[in-house]
């Protein structure tokens, strides 16, 4: 049995060579020389110890021992076909699945909206997307891509800037009815402002710039903070304070005027890069690839 195996090709050799009526016919089909087809069916025949085709100068007849060795050996090129299909499409299809991980509010305004042309794009490609505002380890989490704000330490990891992040301080319209709207940053200790705060971060200091280059830091005594972007936008619009945003997460309810802006004669004096980042080439399947090139091609922060 373990030596037959080693014959396999030659017997595919032997089904061509029958199928197509000759040698030559075989070598042009397989891209071989006519003398290695001629050469491995004498193999196959020497393995077996017998004849399995019977040569004249005309045409090609099969012996009792090779009418019997083409019927039982049928199945063989139906596999061989079937195994080179799946070949192909894992070379030329990607598939599997693609974990996606961003913070929720990036997730809910720029990921979902992409879901329906990614997956008519890559219907072989699962997506499992992961939102949550906590800093995260890829390899750890297994995440195949991310979207992370900020400058990236030296790491395995492969990054493509595809926006900036900026800030602004905005409240809705019911909220500054009641309180007022303040002018300065001094008058921050007059109001309910809401802080984002995780295991990593609190976003309790928010700097100022007035535009002559004087910074003003003000330390934020909030009543309220929370570890989900969303809450902290949805605590907004239901009047609860003011709240330090990208305006670009929050551009429907500045649009709808549910959120207002304040301070508007001072800015935040920095930005931060917002990239589009995946494992190095060693670590992600062709799926992956895919889908970040995709991303990188169609996520942009304007």
């Amino acid at each position: 049995m373990k030596a037959l195996l080693n014959h396999l090709s030659h017997l595919y050799l032997f089904q061509e060579v029958i199928r197509l009526g000759s040698f030559q016919a075989a070598a042009i089909q397989c891209n071989l020389p006519r003398s290695s087809v001629s050469k491995k069916i004498q193999q196959l025949e020497a393995h077996l110890g017998q004849r399995l085709i019977q040569r004249s100068s005309r045409k090609l007849s099969l012996t009792e021992a090779g009418v019997s060795l083409l019927d039982a050996s049928q199945p063989l090129k139906a596999l061989i076909e079937d195994s080179q299909r799946v070949m192909e499409d894992l070379d030329f299809t990607p598939s599997g699945k693609v974990k996606i991980s961003c913070s929720s509010l990036i997730g809910q305004h720029y990921l979902l909206p992409l879901f329906s042309q990614l997956r008519e794009q890559y219907p072989n490609i699962s997506l499992e997307l992961s939102l949550s505002d906590k800093y995260i380890d890829l390899i750890e989490e297994q995440v195949d891509i991310a979207i992370r704000i900020g400058h990236l330490p030296n790491s395995s990891l492969v990054a493509r800037k595809i926006g900036e992040k900026r800030w602004g301080w905005y409240a809705s319209p019911e909220y500054l009815e009641i309180y007022g709207t303040p002018t300065h940053p001094n008058e921050l200790s007059d109001h309910q402002c809401l802080v984002f705060k995780n295991s990593n971060i609190e976003l309790k200091n928010w700097p100022f710039d007035n535009g002559d280059g004087q910074i003003e830091s003000i330390q934020i005594q909030s009543n309220i903070t929370t570890d989900d972007s969303r809450a902290l936008v949805e605590m907004a619009r239901l009047g609860l304070g003011i709240i330090m945003i990208d305006p670009l997460l929050i551009r429907k309810d500045i649009e709808q005027t549910k959120l207002i802006p304040v301070l508007n004669n001072w800015k935040h004096p920095s930005t931060d890069p917002i990239n589009l980042v995946c494992l190095g080439r060693n670590y992600r399947s062709r799926a992956s690839t895919s889908i970040w090139e995709a991303l990188y091609q169609t996520l942009k922060f304007d």
